[in-house]
């Protein structure tokens, strides 16, 4: 069990050895559940975007709209110099 010390500010500090047992890496987001007898469950935050926040992520970044062929030939490319 690790004990954790709290500031007069109300923070807490993890360890590093605890961070990466919850697999959060800097910038991450930690999700506290309450329970009603006093204790805490703490988990990593997991993110919960759409594949519509995905595709959106890179739109309006380029005019070029390439064919399938032009896909294609450049995944045997990248597939090919991966050998």
């Amino acid at each position: 069990m690790a004990t954790l010390t709290v500031t007069a500010r109300g923070q807490v500090t993890f360890r590093k050895d605890v961070l990466q047992h919850l697999g959060i890496k800097p910038g991450g987001k930690i999700e506290l559940d309450l329970l009603p007898d006093g204790r805490g469950i703490l988990k990593a935050a997991r993110l919960t975007g759409t594949i519509d926040d995905f595709v959106g992520l890179l739109a309006g970044r380029t005019k070029k709209v390439a064919t399938i062929e032009e896909i294609n030939a450049a995944i045997a490319q990248a597939w090919a110099s991966n050998k």
